[in-house]
């Protein structure tokens, strides 16, 4: 959503704190870990057990135990991406409606409204 100069800043607009972004990112890191757990837990079931379609089972816990917890890492330490033009809308002052001023130039002054006759 485009903010024009004047509109006041929207509550729903705002992104979570700090806090809550690390809360999200933490759960979200133990939640992986487990996964990687529960990969390792099973793979080692299916190993002792001589469980039938081991050779399918096992590489799929191994992708589980190796390929997880790399994504959890880098989920954890990722953050939510910032809007593009959040500073750059804060800091811009309005230009006048010509465009921006020349340093040096003289100011242009309205010119008197043209009058053109129009013969019937």
């Amino acid at each position: 959503m485009r903010r024009t100069a004047g509109q006041p800043t929207v509550i729903t607009d705002a992104e979570p704190s700090p806090g809550d972004q690390l809360r999200g990112r933490q759960r979200r890191y133990v939640l992986m870990m487990s996964i990687r757990g529960i990969c390792l837990i099973v793979g080692a079931v299916l190993v002792t057990s001589e469980a039938p379609l081991l050779w399918l089972w096992l590489p799929i816990c191994a992708v589980g135990m190796i390929l997880v917890p790399w994504l959890a890492v880098l989920l954890a330490n990722d953050r939510p991406p910032k809007d593009r033009h959040r500073m750059r809308n804060q800091r811009r002052q309005p230009t006048p409606r010509g465009g921006p001023a020349q340093v040096g130039a003289v100011p242009a002054t309205p010119s008197p409204a043209r009058v053109i006759d129009v013969e019937p």
